[in-house]
């Protein structure tokens, strides 16, 4: 039995600058956390010539005997099939999949179920694969295979893991660059990131291709204005984060979301500005939607002393608190162990991790 373990993400600023249309021609750059919520991937032998793919997130489970010419897109199972038709895996497996999130909440789950089950294969196919590979061959199948106008910020956030700045190059190189804080200022910052689920999940694929269209055609020059001022500012957050100026990363998260807000009309809407309005007028200093927006988790940066206000205000409105911690692994093996299954293409490792508080 393998199990793999890969987190999502939250963005703080740059989200949109990682799509080629915009970083092939200005270069892009995302300032990102991983945090401890995670999708899960477990695989384990059979013996019978035949691949089962079962989501306990979809409540589905199907059983294939021949994937090479199965078309995958569209499927609700497309990711992990997608996957496996790119390895040319040929082995008779039974995979298993599961998220504590939920999908299409802006947290980059479905990035982070395609580099968990890309790392799970490899892994038991016995590939050598870079943290970059991870990140570059998940993107290539979500771009190329299941044609997503998907960027690259996810696929990185989730194969390497932890606080990082993530530039895009116009010559598709990537640098990950990660961000190294104080204790105390980790600590600071950590305490101070508030999440709340906006109760309505959503398609992102719509969203992301009006980006790419206003930095492909230059459409509006609003639209492309606000892509660089959200590009130029990752440079002022993370210069904020490293002086452990936590105030001026509050208040430039408000900026950058301002700035998001003018790429499209579909990035936020009524209700979740009413929202919003309610967090800023209790205290919070600033916050965004996760993702490309429309919907999802509402991330605030809100000082201690007047978080209970702003988690008040929230809960009125019937929105939940989702509590969490930055996450500094990425994608990785939990479990390898051949025993449990008796298939001898495993290896025997296990990972042990402390439990949450």
């Amino acid at each position: 039995m393998l199990i793999v373990r890969s987190p999502v993400r939250v963005s703080f600023a740059g989200g949109g600058t990682d799509l080629p249309a915009y970083y092939q021609k200005y270069g892009g750059a995302v300032l990102s956390t991983t945090i401890n919520k995670y999708f899960y991937t477990i695989l384990s032998g059979r013996n019978d010539d035949k691949i089962q793919v079962t989501s306990s997130d979809l409540r589905i489970a199907e059983t294939w005997r021949n994937l090479d010419q199965l078309h995958v897109q569209g499927s609700a199972l497309e990711i992990p099939l997608a996957v496996l038709q790119e390895l040319k895996a040929d082995v008779s497996l039974d995979i298993f999949l599961a998220s504590e999130i939920p999908p299409g909440t802006g947290l980059g789950s479905s990035a982070s179920v395609c580099v968990g089950v890309l790392r799970a294969l490899s892994e038991y196919l016995r590939l050598e694969m870079s943290r970059h590979q991870l990140a570059e061959t998940s993107f290539r199948i979500a771009r190329h295979k299941l044609k997503r106008p998907v960027g690259k910020q996810d696929e990185y956030a989730a194969a390497f893991g932890g606080l990082n700045c993530i530039t895009f190059n116009r010559d598709e190189s990537v640098v990950v660059e990660g961000i190294e804080l104080e204790p105390d200022v980790l600590r600071e910052l950590q305490s101070s990131l508030m999440l709340f689920f906006t109760g309505s999940s959503h398609n992102s694929w719509e969203i992301l291709g009006e980006q790419e269209r206003a930095a492909e055609h230059q459409s509006s020059a609003l639209s492309l204005a606000a892509l660089h001022s959200i590009r130029d500012l990752v440079q002022s957050m993370r210069e904020a984060l490293e002086r452990g100026d936590l105030r001026r990363f509050g208040c430039l998260l408000d900026e950058g979301w301002q700035a998001k807000r003018s790429v499209t009309n579909k990035i936020s809407n009524s209700r979740i500005d009413h929202l919003y309005g309610i967090a800023r007028a209790r205290g919070a200093l600033g916050g965004k939607i996760t993702g490309a927006g429309g919907g999802g988790f509402l991330l605030l940066y809100c000082e201690t002393e007047a978080q209970e206000e702003v988690r008040a205000g929230l809960s009125a409105e019937g929105l939940h608190e989702t509590r969490f911690e930055l996450d500094f692994k990425g994608a990785h093996v939990l479990v390898n162990d051949p025993f449990l299954d008796g298939d001898g293409r495993t290896g025997l490792r296990w990972s042990f991790v402390p439990l949450q508080p």
